[in-house]
């Protein structure tokens, strides 16, 4: 089974399977019983239900005709001023098919729109207020403009929460007929950090090697680097032991297909348990936040690596 058929079979379509986001599915469902949508912003982290809830509300206002009066798009495959300005203005300004005075679009990822979009977006959103309505989707509200914030009514999501996760498995584990032990969900829990989407892949990549999934399973699928592992190379950087803590770590790398930004999350959260001073921690975890900057920004993943195993050594 691929990982898209996967991930639309567990896909809920209507209000009441839409698992932890509780209050703003009460909100939304309220709207649209009144048949009178507002502009809607959903903000939260990936795979939280933002785009499931706007595809909810298009299914349960059109029935069968929901897919003539709902356009989704992308924003970050499609996030220049000319998809504003033709698909999306084109779409806004037509009629609706079924009994209901406005469309919907779905701006998926709206934060990743360039900011001459957003302002022709705007625009938009105001001049076709009456025939259409959107639905913005969005990780990072901050990259937003103020005037698509103010027109919206804004829904902030939350990541799922241990018990939340453990309803979603034990739905696919009785429907695919696979076994998840409680030691072995509480690490997919922390691997997905409340990221459905993570979650369902994790789960069928790990079914598709043995239908027990055990931790050490879903290890090697996620590769996430090695506590005990991280714990050697920063002692032995803070032992000055600088050219074991290098090797110790592009082993760790190569061997298991890291990356550098998996390093640093792994130390950042490893030396919050080791027998540090708290002076010395906060030196560690300040000098990940400026190693973590550079990398997002495109340097050297192992020349920024090995000069922050220099840093500690020094």
């Amino acid at each position: 089974m691929s990982s898209q058929i996967w991930t639309e079979k567990y896909r809920p379509v209507k209000f009441n399977e839409i698992i932890g986001q509780e209050n703003i599915v009460k909100r939304v469902k309220s709207f649209v019983e009144q048949k009178n949508l507002p502009h809607m912003l959903f903000s939260g982290p990936a795979g939280v239900g933002k785009s499931t809830l706007a595809l909810a509300v298009a299914k349960e206002l059109y029935g069968g005709d929901w897919k003539s009066n709902f356009l989704e798009l992308n924003a970050s495959d499609d996030r220049g001023i000319n998809v504003v300005r033709q698909t999306v203005k084109d779409f806004a300004k037509t009629k609706a098919i079924a009994d209901m005075p406005f469309k919907i679009i779905l701006l998926d990822e709206c934060d990743s729109l360039t900011k001459e979009a957003q302002q022709a977006l705007r625009r938009i959103m105001e001049t076709y207020s009456n025939s259409c309505r959107f639905i913005l989707s969005c990780n990072y509200i901050s990259k937003l403009i103020d005037p698509i914030k103010s027109r919206c009514a804004i829904f902030k999501f939350k990541p799922l929460n241990r018990e939340e996760i453990k309803v979603i498995i034990n739905n696919i584990m009785k429907n695919e007929n696979i076994n998840v032990d409680e030691r072995t969900l509480d690490y997919i829990f922390k691997a997905s950090e409340g990221d459905v989407r993570q979650l369902t892949n994790i789960l069928q990549s790990s079914a598709s090697i043995s239908k027990t999934i055990s931790k050490e399973i879903v290890q090697e699928i996620v590769s996430e680097s090695d506590p005990e592992i991280i714990r050697k190379i920063i002692n032995e950087s803070l032992n000055k032991n600088f050219i074991i803590a290098r090797e110790l770590l592009l082993n760790h790398m190569l061997n298991n297909g890291l990356s550098g930004l998996d390093i640093i999350k792994g130390i950042q959260q490893e030396v919050l348990n080791l027998d540090l001073t708290q002076n010395k921690k906060l030196e560690i975890i300040e000098k990940c936040g400026e190693i973590e900057f550079r990398l997002v920004e495109g340097s050297d993943e192992f020349i920024q690596l090995e000069a922050f195993l220099a840093s500690m050594s020094k």
